[in-house]
């Protein structure tokens, strides 16, 4: 891949990057299933938040694969943020190799692995591994979204997804909510969706969940971070979705803002149903 190449990925360049992509994730959630919870070395990091040897382990190997068959794109992950060197203004990977670590510390199986390629401020492609519930999520804005299954050897049938519509009038929400990180400004909008049903979900699966049409809406109004959005919002937005501020404008990553932070952030199913 030329310099020119890597400073501006398109979709077809994208769609050639899928599968070796897919397959680092596969490896990382292998080295992290691997892992033993109840013997594993915790530390906490900075801003108090842990990360454990899975962390670690499924970071090197994605850090080493997008070295070897990707050099010319620079990456940023949550575990090597302190090399950061920002802005990001053309193509780069966004990766969190673990997230949901509190789950995956306290024994649940919703934890994913993260990788996106941002380009130009925006994810163009998304990949979503939940390796303990033998799912995968990917796709690529404009070329759409699919979800692939383990039958406990091997990740096999691709079926392709989509969001779904907007329920009709009278009919509850579906609204993925995180299991570990609520807060007063998204409760009180979902409250404003009266009779609004809560689907209580770990990490980056919320994502999936309304890719595939299983949620209408994930909001989350507290403050995240780039690597806990960016592969999430290719997959919805490759689905038919649409991801938006509370204020209906889009999210832009990569463009040097302190710790890497999105203030907040909705997942729109249908996007008509944005704001």
């Amino acid at each position: 891949m030329n310099e020119a190449r890597a400073r501006l990925i398109d979709v077809e360049a994208a769609a050639g990057l899928i599968e070796p992509l897919t397959e680092l994730v596969i490896r990382a959630g292998a080295a992290i299933l691997a892992v033993n919870r109840s013997a594993m070395k915790i530390d906490g990091k900075l801003d108090g938040s842990p990360v454990t040897e899975a962390d670690l382990a499924a970071d090197r190997i994605i850090g080493e694969g997008l070295a070897r068959f990707t050099p010319q794109i620079s990456s940023l992950s949550e575990e090597r943020v302190h090399l950061a060197t920002p802005p990001y203004k053309e193509t780069y990977f966004l990766i969190d190799p673990l997230d949901g670590t509190k789950e995956f510390i306290a024994g649940r199986n919703e934890f994913t692995v993260n990788l996106a390629l941002v380009t130009n401020g925006t994810p163009l492609l998304g990949i979503i591994g939940a390796p303990a519930l033998g799912l995968i999520w990917r796709g690529i804005v404009g070329r759409g979204a699919e979800r692939l299954t383990s039958d406990g050897n091997a990740y096999r049938t691709a079926v392709p997804i989509q969001t779904r519509r907007l329920p009709a009038r009278g009919e509850p929400w579906t609204v993925a909510v995180s299991r570990s990180h609520g807060d007063a400004r998204t409760e009180a909008f979902i409250a404003a969706r009266p009779g609004a049903v809560r689907q209580m979900l770990g990490s980056a699966v919320k994502f999936g969940r309304v890719a595939e049409g299983g949620a209408d809406i994930y909001p989350r109004l507290s403050p995240t971070c780039e690597w806990d959005v960016a592969a999430g919002h290719a997959i919805v937005s490759a689905a038919g979705g649409k991801i938006t501020d509370a204020q209906g404008a889009a999210l832009q990553f990569g463009r040097g803002r302190e710790g890497f932070i999105v203030p907040e952030f909705i997942a729109w199913g249908d996007p008509a149903a944005a704001v």
